[in-house]
């Protein structure tokens, strides 16, 4: 009986042993069974984690490529090869300046900004540039000839380094970059922002606003400004107090949004009645009539804060073409235009008006010669400037309109201009060619420095007179 006793214990000791033993193992599988399924959710975790961050830097590498390439797009050498760019201000850009901004940098003044606008006087201002700021004030040019982009409608990082490498005499802005209130107010504060921190001074701000048939804000739903009929039908009333109301309303929302001038009025008095570039623009056929409602736009105009701009002198109202198109004649005589055309421009500059824009016109009779009237220093200087006693800016109409394209380059036609007497030139074909023609006339004694700061004077007096 022990034994058998004895044999079975030893029986069901073994048996507890191989049972223990089995636990054990089953127990030590569980673990490494864990063990594994954390090690797999470590490099998991791992993994993702390295993941998001290559791809999160992927994105801000593409991010930066993406910039990088629109920067490439400053002042294209191809315009036709361009796409369109809309610059933004909310866009932050990478610095990816081109050679050209970046020599035109080079030339201009070192002096600080705080130093220049600490001058007191027209004549301290310009002692303070060099000669290339000098002629820079001698452009208005478009947003877009400043930037290189193919249409503006912000005033961003692109538009201060153009700003800082072409501090220009003032821009024109045009229906394409104006959009609402809202958009034209903080464009056109962040831009004159920029000049002030760059030149001392504010720029002209500058809008063809005239009402009835030229017009880029009046009559627009977003903009909820008031709109007119042709200024024909207003100088047919016979009320020059329409003409008043024309240039107070115009005035207000021009001023409200940060224009400082306005290409208007219309002086042009319809001598030919087969014209057709200022037939509904003009206030009618009659000088002393036209002069009557002219002096009422001004006085609103200047009323609201506004430049006006008698335009277009000697007159287009006597010539059959457009100079918008090609070549446009009056075969008027000096007499002839000094007994109605003349008289609008001679009224208006008596009225205190600082801004006539002299035309594209040709008035071989009155002129002696074939040449737009921009390029006639006897039209220019002797008759504006001398007989009609005028001290103010003489603007160019648009440059790069046919009737100077068609025979002159950038750089001729501005040297001639400024050779006859004209202070600004309005958006010239190619902004840098005339630029640099300029320049290169002044250093080789084609124009005189002294020529330059003539006009410089004059420009920055009415700019410190806005102020």
């Amino acid at each position: 009986m022990r034994e058998d006793l004895d044999g079975r214990g030893r029986r069901q000791a073994q048996s507890r042993k191989r049972g223990a033993g089995r636990r054990g193992r089953s127990g030590m599988g569980g673990v490494g069974f864990l063990s594994l399924v954390l090690a797999v959710l470590v490099v998991t975790a791992g993994w993702l984690y390295w993941y998001k961050l290559i791809r999160g830097e992927k994105t801000r590498v593409d991010e930066r490529d993406r910039m990088a390439e629109v920067e490439t797009e400053f002042f294209p050498d191809d315009p036709s090869a361009s796409r369109v760019l809309l610059e933004s201000s909310q866009v932050k850009e990478t610095a990816g300046e081109s050679e050209t901004g970046e020599a035109a940098r080079e030339e201009t003044s070192a002096e600080t900004p705080a130093a220049q606008k600490a001058a007191q006087t027209p004549k301290e201002l310009m002692e303070r540039m060099t000669l290339e700021e000098k002629v820079l004030q001698l452009f208005i040019i478009t947003p877009e000839a400043l930037t290189g982009v193919d249409e503006v409608y912000a005033a961003g990082t692109k538009t201060r380094e153009a700003i800082d490498a072409y501090p220009v005499g003032g821009l024109v802005y045009f229906r394409q970059n104006l959009k609402d209130p809202a958009q034209v107010k903080d464009m056109l504060s962040r831009s004159k922002g920029y000049f002030v921190d760059r030149i001392g001074i504010a720029p002209f701000l500058s809008v063809d606003e005239e009402g009835g048939q030229v017009t880029r804000i009046g009559g627009r739903r977003e903009f909820g400004a008031a709109s007119f009929p042709d200024m024909s039908k207003i100088g047919a009333n016979g009320d020059p107090g329409e003409a008043y109301r024309v240039g107070t309303t115009i005035g207000e929302y021009l001023s409200e949004y940060g224009f400082n001038v306005d290409f208007a009025p219309v002086a042009d008095v319809l001598t030919n009645p087969e014209n057709t570039v200022v037939a509904r623009r003009s206030f009618g056929s009659d000088g002393a009539a036209a002069a009557a409602f002219t002096n009422e736009v001004i006085r609103g105009l200047e009323e609201k804060g506004v430049e006006a701009v008698l335009k277009h002198f000697p007159g287009h109202g006597g010539t059959a073409a457009d100079s918008h198109k090609g070549y446009a004649q009056t075969l008027r005589t000096l007499e002839e235009m000094r007994e109605e055309e003349f008289v609008p421009f001679r009224e208006g500059i008596k009225a205190g008006c600082r801004f006539v824009m002299v035309g594209h016109i040709s008035a071989p009779k009155a002129a002696g010669d074939e040449r737009p009237a921009i390029f006639s220093k006897k039209m220019v200087t002797d008759i504006l400037r001398g007989e009609l006693g005028f001290d103010g800016i003489i603007v160019t109409d648009a440059m790069n309109m046919k009737a100077v394209t068609d025979s002159y380059g950038s750089s001729e036609a501005a040297v001639l201009a400024l050779q006859a007497g004209v202070d600004m030139l309005l958006m010239p074909a190619d902004f840098r060619a005339a630029y640099s023609g300029v320049m290169e006339a002044v250093k080789n004694g084609t124009l005189s420095e002294a020529r330059i700061e003539e006009s410089v004077q004059r420009i920055l007096t009415v700019k410190m007179g806005m102020e």
